[in-house]
């Protein structure tokens, strides 16, 4: 491991899983991963990788057990006998470490192992995370986490197995390393796709931002067959803009080689971390159009819609476009909408701006405390309905992922709330922690009891 990256220990008792996650979490095989307790006896170290991350050291240790007197206690078949030499392994490797990750099994429950284990911990004084591992999915969350809160610790629900919720959990386990600990990475280039109708002016914005003509301009339709990555850098930094095929409605696709085209236009949009839905504003809203804004808002994909050409029709008439455009997007009106035009540059310096706004949006994520607390005011000021004289009780609030901010809420009949009173909720999260444009995600699970 570099001695600069600071690191976060993997600390256990036999059999919870440490290896599998550490595997998952370096993405690589490194670790042996066997249902027999004790396989790994020594420490072994990894390096933690994610885009947008700063990187950090991961070390697995061997599964510890502690009595109530913090003691060496016999092991389970498998490790009798190493139980003195594994603890000594593992607390070297916390003497220098950043943070802990104490996982423990969802499955099993929390046994006297643990609670000794998260007392010898909790002395060291370090930022911990509780990783409730073999939590096979969000439906199994409140009946596998419940015991774990006594611990005191931050909890996340993860499989290391199929993969539920690492990279939340990388996101969690890089939020504890200590301030300055680790020069962030450089941020990567912004990848930005043009999506469209044929002949909308795609390629003639990409060649107006870029300040080169990078793409082949012409008055015919479908001249952009290839989603092409066109690479540019701006104001110290870098973007990728890709240039797809103009979409059209399947039905009218006879050629095989724009099939494909469309294909992979519609494919670059869910790769790129923002969408440029460009309209022609001599031709105004389609119904095509329409096609590509609902499919964008179902996928929840980062969009803003670009009015291009908008130098070619009167202001009036510009204004009644931009109307038609805003009610159009009145099941998505955290969609920006700006006028450009690639000819004679008017709105272009507001693209990459608004651009980097809405990614960055994408990527929050609120502590738990600080999202119930803020939330708890909303609830109270406007309570949800009364259906079939009886109030849903709202008991509590997490986000469970981001890109896009995906908040998940506990109640007691996710079934009494309105799709209204969902929309209140989502009105009140963008204005409390200034989520603007990007897309939402609001989850209701019903839950019959209040998380502690």
């Amino acid at each position: 491991m570099p001695d600069s990256l600071p690191y976060i220990v993997l600390v256990g008792r036999p059999n919870v899983g440490k290896s599998t996650l550490f595997n998952r979490l370096i993405r690589s095989n490194r670790a042996i991963t066997h249902d027999r307790p004790g396989v790994t006896r020594d420490r072994m170290e990894g390096v933690v990788r994610r885009k947008g991350l700063p990187s950090f050291g991961i070390v697995d240790t061997g599964g510890i057990t502690l009595d109530a007197h913090a003691a060496v206690a016999e092991g389970p078949e498998g490790i009798r006998g190493f139980e003195r030499d594994i603890l000594t392994q593992a607390e070297a490797a916390l003497a220098g470490a950043a943070a802990v990750a104490f996982v423990v099994d969802g499955r099993d429950g929390l046994l006297p192992l643990d609670e000794h284990l998260a007392a010898h911990i909790r002395r060291m004084g370090l930022p911990t995370l509780c990783v409730v591992n073999k939590v096979d999915g969000e439906e199994r969350e409140d009946e596998q986490m419940a015991e774990f809160h006594s611990l005191g610790f931050p909890l996340l629900p993860v499989s290391a197995e199929h993969g539920y919720n690492i990279n939340a959990l990388c996101e969690d386990l890089a939020a504890l390393l200590p301030e300055g600990a680790v020069e962030p990475p450089a941020p990567p280039a912004l990848r930005l796709a043009m999506l469209g109708r044929p002949n909308a002016g795609k390629s003639s914005l990409i060649n107006a931002l870029a300040g080169e003509e990078r793409m082949i301009v012409s008055d015919v339709a479908g001249t952009t067959r290839d989603s092409v990555d066109v690479r540019f850098s701006r104001d110290g930094r870098d973007y990728v803009f890709v240039d797809t095929a103009g979409v059209r409605r399947r039905t009218r696709i006879t050629d095989s080689v724009e099939k494909y085209s469309v294909n992979a236009a519609i494919k670059s949009s869910t790769k790129a971390d923002v969408t440029l839905l460009t309209l022609d504003a001599t031709e105004g809203v389609s119904q095509q159009d329409k096609r590509l804004m609902d499919m964008l808002d179902t996928r929840k994909t980062p969009f803003m819609v670009l009015i291009n050409k908008c130098d070619l029709i009167p202001p009036a008439a510009l204004a009644a476009l931009k109307k038609n455009v805003t009610e159009t997007l009145a099941f998505c009106g955290h969609v920006p909408i700006l006028a450009v035009s690639a000819r004679t540059g008017t709105g272009l310096k507001k693209i990459l701006p608004l651009a980097r706004k809405i990614h960055e949006e994408c990527q929050v994520r609120i502590p738990t405390g600080r999202l119930n607390r803020a939330m708890e005011e909303v609830l109270t000021r406007h309570q949800p309905p009364v259906v079939k004289r009886v109030r849903a009780k709202f008991f509590y609030l997490t986000q469970a992922e981001t890109a896009p901010p995906t908040f998940v809420f506990f109640v007691s009949d996710a079934g009494r709330v309105p799709e209204s009173y969902t929309r209140y909720l989502e009105r009140a999260l963008r204005k409390l922690f200034g989520i603007s444009h990007a897309p939402m995600r609001i989850h209701l699970r019903s839950s019959h009891k209040k998380k502690s």
